[in-house]
């Protein structure tokens, strides 16, 4: 059987009327002659998210739903805030929904659990789908854990309210922040997975003097809002408050890793000037100021595509989803979308697509514990998996 998909959005002031009339479209998109197996839900950050399963739920019955909030969601109607998206997948493949609510606690152990849950059941194909907080929990330490396995895991870092942090993760029937909902998919699925960023150095290079945790203090022995200010023109005090404190995200650190550079991104900017990340940038690193635009934006968008379509192989694209940066979603403002359009002009108008915006993205690395991203686009594609 081959794999089937839908996507419906919807926009309302009630959460759970918008997940009832987006999962109402994709319904019937679907066909009354086909079942779906998993249901993936990106809603706005300002609903409830147990309204928002309410209504998801009272139309698709039991299946696994999994789910995150964004500021925005992208799908063929282009970006809208305050909507619910929802994509429904059917075919020859099995879904196991799990919720860990204890992943803003312990990253590591968290991982673990999903590598146990992976192990027991001995799962050769399909991969791994999963959604947890963007701004608590240490994403670095949960793809260490889950080193060791080729099997695919795919992730992004749920979003929402920069000045509060607030944002939910949803599986089944249960949501909440600091959690991480997770999908394996098993049996005849296959996602070819592609990522890319658009932020290049601009000749800027400063020494990581001194940082704690999540928290980057000091960049070439003065408070990093300093050294913006220097940078930019705007003083060390308007970095602390909004709009810069929360735009310093378009301008994020290229961190020198071996013979690569990591890009790091604040999510604000601290009122003691220092960086808020969600990955730790360690004492005695260099890094590089980095820089985006929109052309080179698209560009990578379009790599993106291109690189998830090669990785499926000869199996034609069912779906296609996009974990984007939030730091997209500002530098494109003038073009809401235009990374989405990017990403049709490879896959083409025809394969249902959803998307939303992250504080983050983890993807496949082999062999070795999946990549956590920051700034980049993940373009999933998903389709059978051919047997040879």
């Amino acid at each position: 059987m081959a794999i089937i998909a839908s996507v419906g959005q919807a926009q309302d002031l009630d959460g759970r009327q918008a997940g009832l009339q987006a999962t109402h479209l994709a319904l019937n998109k679907l066909g009354s002659a086909f079942m779906p197996t998993l249901a993936i839900v990106i809603a706005s950050h300002q609903y409830q998210a147990r309204e928002v399963l309410s209504g998801v739920a009272s139309l698709v019955g039991d299946i696994p739903i999994i789910g995150f909030s964004a500021p925005a969601v992208l799908s063929a109607d282009g970006q809208r805030s305050n909507s619910v998206v929802i994509a429904l997948l059917g075919g020859d493949f099995q879904v196991d929904g799990h919720w860990l609510p204890g992943y803003a606690q312990s990253g590591r152990e968290t991982g673990t659990k999903l590598m146990q849950l992976l192990a027991s059941r001995g799962a050769d194909g399909g991969g791994l789908l999963f959604f947890a907080d963007g701004f608590n929990g240490d994403a670095e330490q949960l793809c260490s854990a889950m080193a060791g396995r080729s099997f695919p895991v795919v992730g992004g870092l749920s979003s929402g309210d920069l000045h509060t942090g607030n944002n939910y993760q949803m599986s089944g029937t249960q949501s909440g922040s600091g959690g991480l909902a997770a999908a394996f998919l098993r049996g005849n699925i296959k996602m070819g997975v592609g990522y890319a960023h658009g932020w290049d150095p601009v000749g800027s290079q400063f020494r990581v003097t001194r940082s704690r945790g999540f928290w980057l203090r000091t960049l070439d022995g003065r408070p990093a809002s300093e050294t913006y200010a220097q940078l930019f023109g705007y003083s060390a005090r308007e970095w602390a408050f909004p709009p810069l404190n929360y735009l310093a995200r378009l301008y994020p650190l290229g961190v020198e890793t071996g013979d690569e550079l990591v890009v790091r991104a604040p999510i604000r900017v601290e009122a003691d000037g220092s960086f808020r990340m969600n990955a730790m940038v360690r004492d005695g690193m260099d890094a590089f100021l980095l820089v985006g635009s929109r052309a080179s934006c698209e560009k990578a968008a379009q790599q993106a595509a291109q690189q998830a379509l090669h990785q499926l192989g000869n199996s034609k694209p069912a779906f296609a989803m996009v974990f984007v940066d939030i730091a997209w979603q500002m530098l494109l403002k003038a073009n809401p979308g235009a990374e989405l359009d990017a990403v049709q002009d490879i896959l083409g108008t025809q394969v249902p697509i959803l998307g939303g915006y992250t504080l983050g993205q983890v993807v496949p690395n082999g062999d070795l514990a999946p990549k956590f991203l920051n700034q980049h686009i993940v373009v999933m594609v998903f389709g059978e998996n051919q047997q040879t």
